[in-house]
């Protein structure tokens, strides 16, 4: 057992009961930018960059202006959506509004769609027709699909073969195809190639479904079709299935043909790379991703699909006084995880508060930590703490790591409880108090 590597963890775990879940505070904020210096921030998205980025400005300097611009009233988080399609949770528990924001903050909250942006007037339009003048916009679209580069799926297949890596009602939709399905059914699920959101996010939904199945399935078995041979936290997932699912689960990378090249959902039949084709009882498609539809329409995507930013501050590379959190960016070796949109948003937050003041941004830090669960009371972790280093996003050297391989059962159980307390401390450090909305 690696003793320093426990001692790491178990305070990560700590930090998240605390609702310390990044490096960033307040602190790291001039007195002199927190006491003056203001103008009108507009944030578009209100997941864990948009909305923690909303809140930091105002607890930074009350003075600046902030509106939030988010379409739905509730936004549902892709972390813990996993637990509900193993029947853990139900979706109320990854339900979050916005009444903090507007109530404690003084955040101006429109619900509406940001459907262009014109960075030369520095204007933001809406579904509704308003426009809003901003002195800087924070973009936190998170992804969109990119609907052209896996044959056959579309928005429409989306309906018969769901994604569910938009929390929300593709989640009920592939629970309910869950619950549907008869024992001794094939659930095959379709990982798709780096970058994308969530990392982790395939393996432990797989884990979670073969809790489920183990439950109230036990003759059903699970494929998963994967583009790539390597995935995060592998060995950990590896040893977790073979101890608790047996052969229940199937894992097949792309040197094996696990690449799927194309998708007939009415059918719900794949076909991989090599010719192969795999018919599901219940199918998801976890398709290629991009940045979300308004990052493209800022104009600060490049042909990656993705957002670069300048390292320091998450300024667009491309437009001045424009600034993009999360998923969207291109921000490695930082992962796209919700930990990493809360924790660059608060870095956004400062910057912006800071250069209003006319001071320089404080040297910005990250941490990330995500924990995946492979049944219940069994948890894993990697984690990792991000600085700039000559000129680039780098990972502190030694700060980071997985859980070990030979950890004890009171260790996984330890893991799993901290998975619980991260969340409901992000959560609350990101929308406030929970359930309000």
């Amino acid at each position: 057992m690696e003793q320093p590597r426990i001692n790491r963890r178990q305070a990560l775990g700590l930090l998240g009961a605390a609702g310390a879940v990044t490096a960033m505070t307040g602190l790291g904020v001039p007195m002199a930018a927190r006491a003056g210096g203001a103008g009108h921030v507009v944030v578009v998205g209100g997941g864990f960059g948009g909305a923690t980025a909303a809140k930091f400005l105002k607890r930074f300097n009350p003075a600046v202006e902030v509106t939030l611009v988010e379409a739905s009233e509730h936004f549902y988080t892709c972390p813990f959506s996993n637990w509900y399609l193993g029947g853990i949770k139900e979706m109320a528990y990854i339900r979050h509004g916005y009444d903090e924001l507007r109530e404690h903050y003084g955040v101006h909250v429109v619900h509406a769609t940001a459907e262009d942006v014109d960075g030369d007037r520095h204007e933001v339009r809406l579904s509704t027709g308003e426009r809003l003048r901003y002195d800087k916009l924070v973009l936190s679209p998170g992804i969109d699909f990119d609907w052209d580069g896996l044959a056959g799926y579309d928005e429409a297949a989306a309906e018969k073969a769901p994604h569910a890596w938009k929390a929300g009602e593709q989640s009920r939709l592939l629970r309910r195809q869950l619950e549907a399905m008869e024992d001794g059914g094939l659930f095959i699920l379709r990982a798709p190639e780096n970058p994308f959101r969530c990392p982790p996010g395939p393996y432990e939904r797989v884990s979670l479904i073969a809790h489920y199945f183990k439950q109230h399935k036990p003759r059903s078995k699970i494929l998963l079709l994967d583009a790539k041979d390597n995935f995060s936290k592998q060995p950990l997932f590896l040893d977790g299935w073979a101890e608790f699912y047996g052969d229940m689960i199937e894992w097949v990378g792309a040197s094996q043909d696990g690449r799927v090249v194309a998708v007939d959902a009415d059918r719900r039949e794949v076909e991989t790379e090599f010719g192969t084709r795999h018919r599901a009882d219940v199918l998801n498609v976890v398709p290629p991703q991009k940045a979300g539809f308004i990052a493209h329409r800022a104009g600060v995507t490049d042909a990656s699909g993705w957002v670069p930013v300048k390292p320091q501050t998450f300024e667009s590379t491309q437009i001045e006084d424009i600034y993009v959190v999360g998923d969207a960016t291109i921000a490695a070796p930082m992962p796209k995880s919700g930990f990493c949109a809360n924790a660059q948003a608060k870095v956004v937050a400062s910057a912006i508060v800071s250069e209003f003041a006319g001071h320089a941004p404080p040297p910005a830090v990250w941490n990330n930590t995500c924990y995946s669960l492979i049944a219940p009371g069994y948890g894993i972790s990697v984690a990792g703490v991000y600085k700039v280093i000559d000129g680039h996003i780098a990972e502190v050297p030694g700060s980071g790591g997985v859980s070990p391989r030979e950890a004890d059962e009171a260790f996984r159980a330890r893991e799993a409880e901290y998975a619980v307390n991260w969340y409901e401390a992000i959560s609350e450090d990101t929308w406030g108090t929970r359930f309000r909305g």
